[in-house]
């Protein structure tokens, strides 16, 4: 692990009381940083009694293998063993469902609403009826973008604008010692981390005038659209040195059309990504990607905690950031057979 790992295990580990609009796998809180996952985690003993709390969650839907870990996460902690009846909604990637499910688990009078949103616009209203309700709201993974911030009760999730900052450390540190033409892949268009991971990493390479950004396209955070971008990525520009990600499952899809352009994958495009899924590690092992910072997708104990002190009444920070690390080649290679996700 080098030297950015330790910056980002640091900066997991800070907190505070406030939220800012947007955050950082959340929306932009670039200016701020939270309460640790493991304070959370810690918490998962306060409050609710033996009581059963019913909790709806409305994913945003199966897009990457980051998305099926955070998933797996929140269905194990959240079980009737546990305490908790889970009401559990798929969006497939579209606000509207997610608000029609909040509408549902209102109706349905749940003790806790929790949700990764799609986008980080477009969610007063619904908010607004839920506190109406009187039902506390946790944002997980991303934030949104509401004028009253007292609509949610906490948001948990990483800073992307930090990840972001990380990734494009790296490579003005890495490959910028000569002028270098990076294309960029980009989350969902309006999605807390793709404008949180792009700005991070615009702010990053600022400092050096051989890093540029040539081409930026969104690839949905998908593995198919990874890969039919960055073909046609690979037909428009003449030179691409370097490529980001903002997640792995683009990046592995990348990999596929460079290599079906007889390019070597980390070698002559080198590859910067964020998640840390299995799939992205192995391939980072294998120098197909060059180096990859960390998202944790394992929030469900964090959320569990945070749902027994929200329906306890108990104080709860307004924002908690997970830790997160990042690996090199070497790291992800010690990292692998432990791997949870």
């Amino acid at each position: 692990m080098n030297w950015k790992s330790a910056r980002a295990r640091a900066i997991g580990l800070l907190t505070v009381g406030a939220v800012v609009a947007l955050a950082g796998c959340g929306g932009s809180s670039s200016s701020t940083s939270g309460g640790s996952s493991g304070a959370a985690a810690s918490s998962s003993g306060g409050g609710g009694g033996s009581k059963t709390i019913t909790i709806g969650f409305a994913q945003v839907g199966s897009e990457s293998g980051w998305r099926t870990a955070n998933t797996q996460s929140i269905k194990a902690a959240l079980t009737k063993e546990a305490g908790f009846d889970l009401k559990f909604a798929d969006a497939q990637q579209k606000p509207e469902n997610q608000i029609q499910a909040i509408r549902s688990f209102i109706a349905q009078k749940v003790d806790v609403i929790a949700f990764s949103p799609v986008v980080t616009t477009g969610w007063d209203s619904v908010l607004e009826e839920a506190k109406a309700a009187k039902i506390p709201v946790i944002l997980t993974d991303r934030a949104v973008d509401v004028a009253d911030k007292t609509l949610y009760k906490t948001f948990i999730g990483s800073d992307f604008v930090q990840e972001g900052k990380t990734a494009g450390e790296y490579v003005a540190k890495n490959f910028g010692s000569k002028p270098i033409n990076v294309v960029e892949l980009e989350g969902t268009t309006g999605s807390a981390p793709a404008i949180d991971r792009k700005k991070g990493f615009t702010e990053a390479i600022a400092s050096n005038p051989n890093v540029k950004v040539v081409a930026s396209q969104t690839g949905n955070f998908t593995r198919s659209e990874g890969k039919q971008v960055m073909e046609g990525l690979l037909q428009s520009q003449k030179q691409i040195d370097v490529l980001f990600a903002h997640n792995d499952d683009m990046a592995l899809g990348a990999i596929e059309a460079i290599e079906a352009a007889g390019k070597k994958p980390g070698t002559d495009i080198k590859i910067v990504s964020i998640d840390g899924v299995k799939d992205g590690m192995t391939a980072l092992s294998q120098g197909k990607i060059n180096y990859i910072v960390e998202c944790n997708p394992l929030l469900g104990p964090d959320l569990a905690g945070l749902a027994k002190k929200a329906v306890a009444g108990e104080a709860i920070d307004a924002r908690i950031v997970t830790h997160d690390d990042a690996f090199d080649q070497a790291g992800a290679t010690a990292a692998l057979p432990n791997r949870k996700y």
